[in-house]
């Protein structure tokens, strides 16, 4: 008796908990293809993170620092050891080299460090990724030489930038892939940030698209539909419910 009931409150719960969703902070949404920043591979649309109305903080990694930018972090998702992480991404900045912007995609584990899928910085000449004075790359980048297309870039995320640029190193690096093998089972999510260095003129901006696990899309919680685990607790519960009642009804029929 004590495990029906049991199983029937854990079905319970699992029915009154929330979905899990995502989180911006600053300025992200969705957008086409316009300016430098081409449709993503395979098409349609693409996500970003902007400085352009940034949020002072944002889009920064620990150490580093940054005045105003903007972060997406991803909803959580599940991933074994072995299995293979990947996304694409497009570094946009019209500020130069001296006031180096940056961007970066990190992966989390319960909500802790986990891997730098990619860092990218400002840069006159070489490769944009890994970012100067910024952390090294866990992933492997497909092209790996990531210099920066250069020129004035017009992108409508860089709001009142676009088509501007400050100094040497202003660009866009075009679609880079970003692939990672799992190291440990967990629960995981994707941070991924941009943000001014030492002023908050001149735009950067970070588009991205196509997170896949074992090639199969990671896709948002839809609010108010359960997650397959909870499905499997209410059936559970609903099984030990039946079987209390198929039990209980030839007692009553003694008794009368």
């Amino acid at each position: 008796m004590r495990m029906r009931l049991a199983l029937i409150g854990l079905a319970v719960t699992a029915t009154a908990t929330p979905a899990l969703s995502q989180t911006c902070t600053g300025n992200c949404g969705t957008a086409s293809a316009n300016g430098v920043v081409t449709a993503p591979p395979g098409g349609g649309n693409y996500q970003y993170v902007s400085t352009s109305g940034g949020t002072n903080g944002a889009g920064q990694i620990s150490g580093i620092g940054g005045t105003n930018g903007s972060e997406f972090i991803t909803v959580p998702f599940a991933a074994l050891a072995g299995d293979v992480l990947n996304f694409n991404f497009n570094y946009v900045t019209s500020d130069g080299s001296g006031f180096a912007d940056y961007a970066f995609a990190e992966l989390l584990q319960g909500g802790a460090h986990a891997a730098w899928l990619f860092t990218a910085r400002t840069q006159p000449s070489g490769n944009t990724s890994p970012g100067f004075g910024l952390p090294a790359n866990d992933a492997t980048l497909t092209p790996a030489a990531t210099p920066i297309n250069g020129g004035a870039p017009t992108w409508a995320q860089l709001g009142s930038s676009s088509g501007t640029c400050y100094n040497a190193g202003c660009g866009y690096t075009g679609w880079i892939n970003s692939l990672y093998t799992i190291m440990t089972a967990g629960s995981y999510q994707l941070r991924y940030g941009v943000t001014n260095w030492q002023d908050q003129a001149y735009e950067s901006g970070l588009a991205f698209q196509g997170l896949a696990l074992n090639d199969v899309p990671i896709g948002n919680v839809v609010p108010g539909v359960p997650e397959p685990t909870t499905w499997v607790m209410m059936l559970l519960g609903f099984g030990a419910m039946g079987m209390t009642l198929r039990r209980r009804r030839p007692a009553l029929a003694v008794s009368a």
